[in-house]
């Protein structure tokens, strides 16, 4: 090793040489560092690059006798030592910097002032030495000799190096790092180095390990420095999200503060602007907007009735219908609105909500008359989430109107009131609505902004019903006795389905909103029949409970555990509380009807309620059958198995391959309890690896159902569809009563490669799809489902 070292020293150097060149010129165009900092450094550089290049020369012309050769020894080795001490001060400059910058102290350490003086003291000594030969002579061939006092020279540089490393023992929690490790290496490597070279007479291990230390430092500042620039960037650019998500906090509180103000203004549509909102943004989504335009629809929506602010309270709060010319004065609301938004330019969206809202797609809308696309796409969405909330919301003229009337009433107004392509929209987040959580909010019923509820006679106080589904749903509950003459106070449960999800006790209300009571539970065990096929109950003690009851007697409550799921005709409800366990199985009258829980009970308060729901559906056995299976599927079997549909697409046949002159012939039938226009077949064309609906890798290109709506569910694919009515089409309402009926369907369908044409005709109400696959799928399949529907005779042809 020390044999390659001495044949390639000179080119080590030279390479040494460059390299600290052009370390010294990036320190100079460095702008990120301190001067002093800065200054040290280029120092280091520059006093590295003096040894290296005097260290060089000086084993280049040792052993010339010429006159130059003579000068060039001896002023080489007289800067070999005196710029080894110049390096060492040029760390001690970069060491002063770092204990004030770094280590943030006030005064200099009283040792690094010390080195200062130990390489003032060596630099004096190598001076000294050069007009008296204590270091070094040169023999009468001019060439290097060490004299006996050599081990002198090595007492300065190695002193300094030993003070530094012990400041950066003391203070190294104050360094990162990329400063500590490469300056603990200054101070030990030229130390080791130092000591091999005593013995290695002929290297120079001491100079070029200083040199190849120096380098290293300026690497690891510049690491550093990049990681410092890249902290600095991260945190202003966390910063600036911090402020940016601070600014669009306040924004967003501001706008809420003020729709409140609306809202609180009007006393019949509280929450209605953040409602409208969400179903616009809702809308927004499924049309395929990105998340900036869809926060721009939202906010939009948010502040679209802000003109109310101008109209007098006592025509927005006024009981009853308005008169014309109380009409004519709301009607200026958009105006309003729209002063009061355009200003905002920041936004300019902002307005569109306000302004356009009212406007109609067929022209007859206000305040300007505008029609079709001509209104803004953004008002085009607003005015049907703000229709939809109207109409299930509570007004003082009304009740709300049900979700499911509310879905016909949009079918009807798309094309004249409503944009169709929004309207279709609507109608598809209807769909997806199965548990109608997008609705106004009773302030006590289900609970909601509060946690109880106190209830005089029987019946007199019911929550909101509680959607009964195959995903447990846990009701922890605090019963507490009120006082009252007949000494009864009992909490209950009412089962019911209706379309609201709402107890109704009037008779009307009851026929206009498919009302129907399957019974009731006490806690106690104690069950009524009003129309379920069958109910059992199980009652077990619980002996355990019973003590804890005995423990809180003074307390006069009871805490109760409620538990309920559904699977088709089965429903499970257990009641734990009160020292026993109630079991109840009930046998429901059908598949299809929704079971709600309603809590009521009598003179009592209901408190502390939690709702649960799990995420774990139940399958088929989870629940003890009590009663035999409903089924409207015992016709005749064609091609493939028939099939019931209970609920929204809750089954559907095997998957069909489309080819060309593909025909499938069913027979459809509503099943009792339909009632929508929407209760009838569905045709959908998908793919998916297993042939099956909602199966492995599954895709949908298309939606249709018989009655002309279709929904386009893939972006790989486009639909056309086309929808006529013939004198056949006698209106929905005998349309719906055919179906109930039964009637015979036909699919017809043409491929041309992605090109899948579908056509069906039945009632008076013709229907053409043509489905363009956008990629290269090969196999498409089609499959009928539908909702509250039974498929009997199901045949395929293939001409």
């Amino acid at each position: 090793m020390m044999d390659f070292l001495r044949a390639h020293q000179l080119n080590i150097m030279l390479v040494l040489i460059g390299i600290c060149g052009i370390t010294a010129f990036f320190v100079y165009i460095t702008g990120t560092l301190s001067k002093k900092r800065k200054r040290a450094l280029m120092l280091v550089e520059i006093y590295s690059t003096i040894l290296l290049i005097s260290d060089r020369f000086a084993y280049i012309y040792r052993g010339d006798t010429s006159r130059l050769g003579y000068w060039m020894v001896r002023i080489s080795n007289f800067l070999v030592f005196f710029m080894t001490l110049a390096v060492v001060h040029a760390i001690n400059l970069y060491m002063i910097d770092l204990m004030k910058n770094e280590a943030g102290l006030k005064k200099v350490p009283f040792r690094l002032k010390a080195s200062e003086g130990f390489a003032a003291a060596g630099e004096v000594m190598v001076i000294i030495s050069q007009f008296t030969g204590l270091y070094y002579t040169f023999d009468e061939t001019n060439h290097y000799t060490r004299s006996p006092a050599y081990l002198i020279s090595y007492i300065f540089p190695t002193a300094v190096m030993f003070i530094m490393l012990s400041l950066l023992v003391k203070y190294r929690n104050s360094f990162r790092r990329l400063i500590l490790y490469p300056l603990i290496l200054f101070a030990i490597v030229p130390i080791l180095a130092s000591f091999a070279q005593i013995k290695a007479y002929g290297l120079s291990l001491t100079n070029m390990s200083i040199v190849g230390m120096a380098v290293i430092l300026y690497v690891s500042v510049l690491i550093d420095m990049n990681v410092s620039v890249l902290r600095a960037h991260n945190i202003e650019v966390n910063y600036l999200k911090k402020q940016q998500k601070s600014m669009w906090l306040l924004f967003e509180q501001t706008a809420t503060a003020l729709v409140n103000a609306i809202d609180a203004k009007d006393k019949y549509t509280h929450g209605h602007s953040a409602r409208v909102a969400e179903y616009s943004r809702k809308i927004a989504e499924l049309y395929g907007k990105n998340e900036e335009e869809c926060n721009e629809v939202y906010f939009s929506a948010l502040l679209h009735d802000v003109g109310k602010i101008g109209i007098p309270g006592r025509i927005i709060n006024k009981d009853g219908r308005l008169t014309d010319e109380e009409y004519e004065v709301i009607k200026q609301h958009p105006v309003i609105g729209e002063n009061i938004l355009s200003s905002i330019s920041e936004y300019p969206y902002l307005s569109i909500g306000a302004h356009y809202h009212h406007e109609r797609y067929d022209g007859k809308g206000y305040p300007r008359g505008l029609k079709g696309e001509d209104i803004p796409e953004i008002a085009r969405i607003v005015a049907v989430a703000d229709a939809y909330d109207a109409m299930t919301s509570k007004r003082s003229y009304r009740d709300a109107i049900p979700q499911s009337k509310v879905r016909e009433e949009i079918i009807k107004g798309s094309g004249s009131q409503f944009d169709p392509t929004f309207a279709r929209i609507m109608q598809h987040v209807i769909d997806l609505d199965t548990e109608y959580d997008l609705r106004e909010r009773e302030e006590v019923k289900e609970l909601a902004g509060r946690d109880e509820l106190n209830c005089g006679e029987y019946r007199s106080s019911v929550s909101e019903g509680i959607f009964v589904t195959p995903n447990k749903i846990t009701i922890s509950l605090r019963f507490t006795p009120e006082e009252n003459d007949n000494g009864k106070s009992e909490p209950a449960l009412l089962l019911f389905d209706s379309n609201d999800g709402r107890v109704y006790n009037d008779d009307r209300k009851r026929h206009d909103l498919n009302y129907y009571e399957y019974g009731e539970i006490w806690y106690d065990g104690r069950t009524v029949n009003s129309g379920v096929r069958d109910m059992q109950v199980v009652i077990s003690k619980n002996d355990e409970e019973a003590k804890k009851k005995n423990l809180r007697k003074k307390k006069e409550y009871t805490d109760y555990k409620i538990e309920a799921l559904r699977y088709k005709d089965h429903a499970f409800i257990s009641i734990d509380g009160n020292g026993q366990r109630v079991e109840v199985t009930i046998a429901l009258p059908d598949n299809t009807r929704f079971l709600y829980i309603g809590l009521t009970g009598q003179y009592c308060r209901l408190s502390n309620v939690d709702l649960r729901r799990s995420e774990m559906t139940i399958g088929e056995g989870y629940i003890r059958r009590i009663a035999e299976r409903i089924s409207y599927i015992n016709g005749p079997e064609g091609d493939i198995p028939n099939v019931q549909i209970d609920g929204y697409r809750d089954n559907a046949t095997i998957g069909i391959p489309i080819v060309d002159g593909l025909r499938i012939s069913v027979h459809s039938m509503s099943l009792p309890t339909a009632t929508l226009i929407w209760h009838c077949p569905f045709l959908t064309i998908f793919y998916s690896s297993d042939k099956k609906v909602f199966g492995k890798n599954y895709r949908e290109f298309s939606l249709i159902r018989i009655d002309g709506e279709y929904w386009e569910s893939d972006e790989a694919a486009r639909n056309e569809m086309f929808v006529d009515q013939s004198k056949e089409f006698k209106g929905w309402e005998d349309w719906k009563e055919r179906n109930k009926n039964g009637i015979d369907c036909v699919f017809t369908f043409t491929r041309n490669e992605n090109i899948i044409t579908i056509i069906t005709e039945n009632m008076g109400i013709y229907i053409k799809n043509v489905i363009i696959i956008m990629d290269d799928t090969q196999d498409v399949y089609a499959a009928l489902t539908g909702d509250q529907v039974a498929l009997t005779d199901i045949r395929i042809n293939n001409q």
